[in-house]
């Protein structure tokens, strides 16, 4: 693995966001909150607003090369 592709900010006033080993902060906002096929786990809220909270997708390392293909397929990169 490169070393672009995971960041670990343990520094963050947030930081654990997640209740993970390991967090990747690489994708903090997610990229992929305006795509309505994210691969990730999401709720939407009664007032329509898409809640990401208990999401982990984009904070796994392994996601990285998954979360650039999706980028690459809506031509977001």
């Amino acid at each position: 693995m490169n070393k672009y592709q995971f960041f670990e900010h343990t520094e963050c006033e947030y930081y654990p966001c997640h209740n993970m080993e390991e967090i990747n902060c690489l994708f903090c906002f997610c990229p992929m909150y305006f795509y309505s096929k994210c691969p990730g786990q999401f709720n939407i809220l009664d007032n329509g607003m898409k809640d990401c909270s208990n999401c982990q997708f984009p904070h796994k390392k392994e996601n990285y090369h998954k979360i650039m293909n999706i980028l690459k397929k809506i031509k977001v990169l």
